[in-house]
C-alpha cells in the first residue's frame, strides 16, 4: 500500500482524470444528442444510464487486461493490412457515427424528426441505451488504453475513470441543454462527430489522427460560434430596449 504516498502516483491519477475527461468529450456530445429523441422526462434518465453503462465498461476492461493485450492480436490479413480485434471494433464504431452524425444532420435540416402535426418524433427507451452502448464500447477502448498507458497500478486507473465518469455526469445536462436550445451548436456538436468517426476509421486502417487536432477544431468553432450568439443576444437587448 505504499504507492498509496507516492507522489508520482497521485500526479499520474489526476493526468489521467484530466485525460479521461477530454477523451469523454465525444461521449457526452453523443449522450446530448441521441438522448433528446426521448421525451423530456426521460433524457436525464438516458444520460445517466448511459454514462454508468461506460464506467463499468471501463471497468470491466481494466480488470481484464488480460484479455485486452490480445485484442491487437491479428485475425487476418487484407492484402498489406493487419486487421485485429481493436481495427475491427474502431472501424465498426466509426462506420456507426459517421451514419448516426449524418442521420441526425440530414434530421435537423430537413425537420424529419417531426411528423405532418409538427409533433417531435421519439424512439423507445431501449433503442437509445442501444445505441449509447454499442458507442460506450468504442469509447471505452481509448479510454482504458489511455488509462493502461499512464499508470501499471489498476486501482489507480479504477478510480481514476470513475471520477472522470462522475464528474461527466454533473456535465451531461448542461452540456445536453446548450446542444438542445442553440441549433447552430447542434450542428457543430454533430460535425465533431463524423469528425470523430473518421478519425476511429482511420485508426481502423493504421492511420492515426491525433485526437488534439480534433479537440482544437471543435474547441475554436464553438468559441466562434459562443461569441456569435453572445453578439446576437446583445443585439436583441438593445432592440429590445429601444422599444
Amino acid at each position: 500500500m505504499e504507492w498509496l504516498f507516492s507522489i508520482d502516483i497521485w500526479m499520474s491519477f489526476l493526468t489521467l482524470v484530466v485525460l479521461e475527461i477530454i477523451l469523454g468529450i465525444d461521449n457526452i456530445i453523443f449522450l446530448s444528442i441521441i438522448a433528446t429523441r426521448l421525451p423530456a422526462e426521460k433524457q436525464k434518465k438516458a444520460r445517466i444510464v448511459g454514462l454508468t453503462l461506460a464506467l463499468l465498461m471501463r471497468i470491466l476492461l481494466l480488470l481484464s487486461l488480460s484479455w485486452l493485450t490480445h485484442i491487437t492480436v491479428v485475425v487476418f490479413n487484407i492484402a498489406d493490412y493487419n486487421i485485429s480485434w481493436r481495427d475491427i471494433v474502431l472501424g465498426l464504431g466509426g462506420l456507426f457515427l459517421l451514419y448516426k452524425g449524418t442521420r441526425e444532420i440530414h434530421s435537423t435540416v430537413e425537420g424529419d424528426d417531426h411528423d405532418d402535426a409538427g409533433i417531435s418524433k421519439t424512439v423507445s427507451f431501449g433503442s437509445v441505451i442501444t445505441q449509447i452502448v454499442v458507442i460506450d464500447m468504442v469509447f471505452s477502448l481509448d479510454s482504458v488504453i489511455t488509462a493502461v498507458g499512464m499508470t501499471s497500478h489498476v486501482p489507480v486507473m479504477i478510480a481514476a475513470v470513475s471520477l472522470a465518469i462522475v464528474l461527466m455526469m454533473f456535465a451531461a445536462e448542461p452540456a445536453s441543454r446548450f446542444v438542445q436550445e442553440n441549433l447552430s451548436i447542434k450542428m457543430l456538436a454533430l460535425s465533431f462527430l463524423l469528425l470523430v468517426g473518421v478519425a476511429l476509421v482511420a485508426d481502423a486502417m493504421h492511420f492515426h489522427i491525433p485526437r488534439g487536432y480534433l479537440y482544437f477544431a471543435i474547441a475554436f468553432s464553438l468559441g466562434v460560434e459562443s461569441l456569435t450568439l453572445l453578439a446576437q443576444k446583445r443585439g436583441e437587448k438593445k432592440k429590445a430596449a429601444q422599444t
